[in-house]
């Protein structure tokens, strides 16, 4: 992951790192730098009340009374009753808080100058310029559609992901796994910098393959974390599509939804290995096998076509596997195995894929007790 666009690791270390130098700097006041930020603010806007401190700074009201409090104790900071409302108080600094302030400021501009080091005016400029659009950005997370579903990639045409149909593959980001064998790695970590794909491009593309492409295939990461997929297929549906659907099993329940309102065609489900590897595979620690065992019995329901596949590694699998694999799905009705292929994207690039004759041997296995078996991924 490039560390450079790493907000949530840069931001905590950025804010350590300016938390211990305050600290430090200001061990003499009995003050650190949980309480700098109120003082300033206080002393800059005398007979401020809590509410409106709170909302300048986007603070809570506990971490306000607890760093006012401390403040107080140490007499840098009094209350007054405010005659326009009996329920709050108004905030002035001491004068004893008044040698205090200007070190501060000294204190702020020295940490300033630091992080500007080597930058000329107009970098200077440029970042404080971006920080605030930054701050202004974070001030309005009430405003960001957590329900949305969001696309990070766009194959405009594939002949192969859906089985009898020229279609395009949708990748969704995030994923309940980590298997070490995953090829898209940054799906599962999705760095930050990660460009998402405009909705809107999205629909104009299906508006202009319509009656050249037959559907749309959608995976991920797991695309079924995302609640607001079942609105963005059925929009998918409305403009003619058909839609395959790429899943790791363990959300039966929105799966059963989503096929029970006709708004999937066909399931693509990977069987990771035998249920005793299966956590190992997956690349998690534990694992309950009751949600991808719903869904694997669901689909054997043959209420829509569907598959069942397993990327095969050399690491990962063996005959004994695959054996407990074909009793756990038996009568299932297609089942194919893809081999293991390795590129910069892996998660784990340590891993292997196996020999073509192995996978003949898996597929010999398989056929006891699944009806059609195929292999994928080998020449």
């Amino acid at each position: 992951m490039d560390k450079s666009t790493d907000l949530l690791v840069n931001n905590s270390i950025l804010y350590r790192c300016t938390q211990k130098y305050y600290d430090q700097q200001l061990a003499q006041y009995d003050v650190g730098y949980g309480q700098v930020v109120y003082l300033i603010m206080i002393y800059e806007h005398e007979g401020i009340t809590m509410k409106e401190l709170a909302k300048m700074g986007s603070f809570d009201k506990g971490t306000i009374t607890k760093a006012i409090s401390k403040l107080e104790k140490l007499h840098y900071v009094r209350l007054e009753e405010n005659v326009k409302d009996k329920r709050s108080k108004l905030l002035y600094t001491t004068d004893q808080a008044k040698e205090l302030i200007t070190k501060i400021y000294l204190v702020r501009k020295e940490w300033w100058e630091h992080l500007n080091n080597g930058l000329d005016v107009e970098s200077s400029d440029l970042f404080a310029e971006v920080m605030q659009k930054v701050v202004d950005k974070a001030q309005s997370y009430t405003d960001i559609e957590n329900e949305a579903v969001h696309f990070f990639g766009l194959q405009k045409l594939t002949l192969l992901d859906y089985p009898g149909k020229m279609a395009c593959t949708l990748f969704t980001g995030g994923c309940n796994m980590k298997c070490p064998f995953c090829h898209n790695s940054e799906l599962v970590f999705l760095p930050e910098s990660m460009m998402e794909i405009n909705q809107d491009d999205i629909d104009q593309f299906l508006d202009k393959r319509q009656g050249l492409l037959e559907g749309i295939c959608i995976t991920g990461g797991e695309p079924l974390i995302h609640p607001g997929l079942k609105t963005a297929i059925a929009k998918m549906k409305a403009k003619g599509y058909k839609i395959k659907l790429d899943t790791n099993g363990t959300y039966p329940d929105y799966l059963k939804e989503l096929i029970e309102e006709g708004l999937v065609d066909y399931v693509a489900m990977d069987i990771k290995n035998a249920p005793a590897k299966y956590a190992m595979t997956a690349g998690v620690e534990q694992l309950n096998l009751d949600a991808i065992e719903a869904s694997m019995h669901y689909l054997m329901e043959n209420h829509i076509p569907y598959e069942f596949r397993t990327t095969i590694v050399k690491e990962f699998h063996e005959k004994e596997d695959i054996e407990a694999v074909g009793k756990w799905i038996k009568g299932a009705k297609s089942y194919y195995l893809q081999n293991f292929e390795n590129n910069e994207h892996v998660i784990d690039n340590s891993l292997h894929a196996v020999k073509k004759e192995v996978l003949e041997d898996y597929k010999k296995i398989l056929l006891q007790y699944v009806e059609h078996v195929e292999i994928r991924g080998v020449e």
